[in-house]
């Protein structure tokens, strides 16, 4: 049986919906892990999947106590999320217990902030795993790591979780455009903001549900308020899975605007719903989203084009029903959480030296 020692810089984490995930779907297929975690967890809501796979009972936060934790659970691997903390002190423990390691690569640790040792980390593991093809690209011609080091393994969404429902269609109710999202500089959720005024003022009915926290949702709110979207835009705050998932099967059309992006889970929780998204073809996202198949995708910054798409979709429901359907086949077939652990301990069987591993669905 496979044991890996997870290293994460805070755990659980409810923007890192993609960890639970991961780790829930290793403990259904019979792979045992340890989590160890730099940091405690915020005070914030918690997914309930954390509890019920018990991956609460094997976290520890005691980082003094991780290298006896790691002779004692005697690991085939340590795995890291994120280039930065995680990775180096994976790093750290892998050169002091002789245990393997590896990392996976998501975005800002690749883009806006990754460490200078970039490249060093990258050769010391035996595999960098990325999310995306855009990713890996970006990691090669940047930091001059080989495509042979190299394996791209998109997260994945649990499609029998996340899927669509029967909406009951409710007399004169707007049809709702769902964003969900953290409230950071990346995510330019201002320019999403921008676009509902422009729809207001064009006369279309709809809802505007920005479901998230952050840094910057003082500043957001204030320019709802600057554009008199009070009664159009609705900041529901942090959430976690269950609310999310409602969210998604409550949706008519999804919206990301972000600058940048890896490979955002929450286009795939839609998509699994089968709700067609407008997002800013940036990272990965076109790799997610088909234009015009599964959704549209739009230019980074530009309101009035993000506007014009999301008008689009609101106003014609037989575009919108064929992308959901599209995108909800294409979710099942590449992007759920059963095809990522596929994939993932293919890799790990492989740096391994090639051990076969039975990990049972």
């Amino acid at each position: 049986m496979l044991r890996v020692a997870y290293l994460l810089n805070i755990f659980p984490k409810l923007s890192e919906t993609f960890i639970v995930g991961e780790l829930g779907e290793l403990h259904r297929r019979g792979t045992e892990v340890r989590i160890l975690s730099l940091l405690p967890p915020r005070e914030e809501p918690r997914h309930d999947l954390v509890h019920r796979a018990g991956l609460d009972s094997v976290t520890s936060y005691e980082v003094a106590d991780f290298p006896e934790i790691i002779r004692e659970f005697r690991p085939d691997l340590l795995h890291a999320h994120f280039a930065r903390e995680a990775t180096e002190k994976a790093r750290e423990l892998s050169n002091l217990t002789g245990v393997p390691f590896s990392f996976t690569a998501h975005g800002y640790d690749i883009h806006r902030k990754p460490p200078p040792d970039f490249y060093e980390r990258a050769m010391a593991a035996v595999a960098l795993i990325t999310v995306s093809e855009s990713n890996a690209t970006y990691i090669q011609n940047t930091f001059g790591v080989p495509r042979s080091h190299l394996r791209v393994i998109p997260c994945g969404v649990d499609t029998e979780l996340f899927r669509p429902i029967a909406k009951k269609e409710e007399k004169n109710a707007d049809p709702i455009v769902l964003c969900v999202a953290r409230h950071v500089e990346v995510k330019n959720l201002a320019l999403l903001l921008d676009a509902c005024a422009l729809l207001r003022d064009r006369g279309i009915g709809f809802r505007c549900v920005m479901l998230g926290d952050g840094p910057l949702r003082c500043t957001l709110k204030a320019q709802c308020v600057r554009l008199c979207l009070e009664k159009v835009v609705e900041f529901p705050g942090a959430a976690d899975q269950a609310v999310v998932l409602k969210a998604w099967q409550a949706a008519t059309v999804g919206v990301l605007t972000s600058h940048n992006e890896g490979m955002p889970l929450s286009l795939m929780e839609a998509a699994a719903c089968g709700v067609p998204v407008v997002a800013t073809a940036v990272g990965g996202i076109p790799e997610l989203v088909s234009d015009s198949i599964t959704g549209l995708l739009v230019s980074p910054g530009n309101a009035i084009e993000l506007s014009s798409a999301l008008e689009r979709l609101l106003t014609n429901h037989e575009l919108r029903s064929g992308m959901g359907q599209a995108a909800r086949e294409l979710a099942s077939r590449k992007f759920s959480v059963t095809r990522q652990i596929d994939s993932l301990l293919k890799v790990w069987s492989q740096v391994l030296g090639g051990a076969a591993y039975e990990c049972h669905r």
